[in-house]
C-alpha cells in the first residue's frame, strides 16, 4: 500500500486477516432482487485499468500511481484480474485483485451506482468457487465487508490456508481448473 497518490509503498501483514469463505457469502434479499432484474452487465477484463483507476479515486486512497503501474504488469501477466458492473456503456461498479493457485487476492472495489461492487463481489465468489479456489484474501476487514460474511482470522491461520490454496493449480480465465 502507498501512502497516498504519491507516496512511498509499504509492506503490510496485518495480525488479523480478513477473507470472505467461499461457501458464507451473504446476499440481502434487496441484493438478491437487484441481481434478479439483471440491472448490471458484469464483465471480467473488460477495462482493468479503468477498474483500478476508479478504486483509487477516494480521499484516503493507498492507490498510487506506482501501484496502478505493477497491477497493469500484473495484468498483463495474466495474474490480476478485474470483474466489472457495466449500466448500458459505463462503468459503475467493481473490483481488482490477483490469482495465484487457488488464491485471489482482492484489492479494491468500487461502486458509482447502489449494488455495483457487491455484484461484482458475487460474480467474483460464484467464478472461483466454479473454478475450484480455496481462498478469497480481503486483507482487511471493514464494515462493508463483515455485512457481506467477511472474516477475520489470525495470520497463523491465514497462512496455513495460503500455503494450501496457493499450491493448486487455477486458473481464473480459461476453460480448465
Amino acid at each position: 500500500m502507498a501512502d497516498g497518490k504519491q507516496g512511498e509503498i509499504h509492506w503490510f501483514s496485518p495480525e488479523v486477516r480478513g477473507i470472505i469463505p467461499l461457501d458464507g457469502l451473504k446476499i440481502s434479499r434487496s441484493l438478491r432482487q437487484t441481481i434478479r432484474k439483471k440491472k448490471f452487465a458484469v464483465r471480467i477484463n473488460s477495462n482493468f485499468e479503468a477498474t483500478i483507476r476508479a478504486c483509487a479515486e477516494r480521499k484516503d486512497v493507498w492507490i498510487s500511481e506506482t501501484i496502478i503501474q505493477s497491477y497493469l504488469q500484473l495484468h498483463h501477466l495474466g495474474y490480476a484480474h478485474s470483474v466489472e458492473c457495466w449500466n448500458n456503456e459505463t462503468l459503475v461498479g467493481g473490483l481488482y485483485g490477483v490469482a495465484i493457485g487457488g488464491a485471489f487476492f482482492g484489492e479494491s472495489m468500487f461502486s458509482r451506482l447502489t449494488d455495483a461492487s457487491k455484484v461484482a463481489l458475487i460474480f467474483l465468489v460464484k467464478r472461483l468457487i466454479e473454478r475450484g479456489f480455496v481462498l478469497l484474501d480481503t486483507q482487511y476487514s471493514n464494515p462493508h465487508l463483515l455485512t457481506l460474511g467477511c472474516l477475520e482470522i489470525s495470520r497463523l491461520e491465514y497462512m496455513q490456508r495460503l500455503q494450501t490454496a496457493i499450491h493448486l493449480d487455477r486458473h481464473f480465465m480459461g476453460d480448465h481448473q
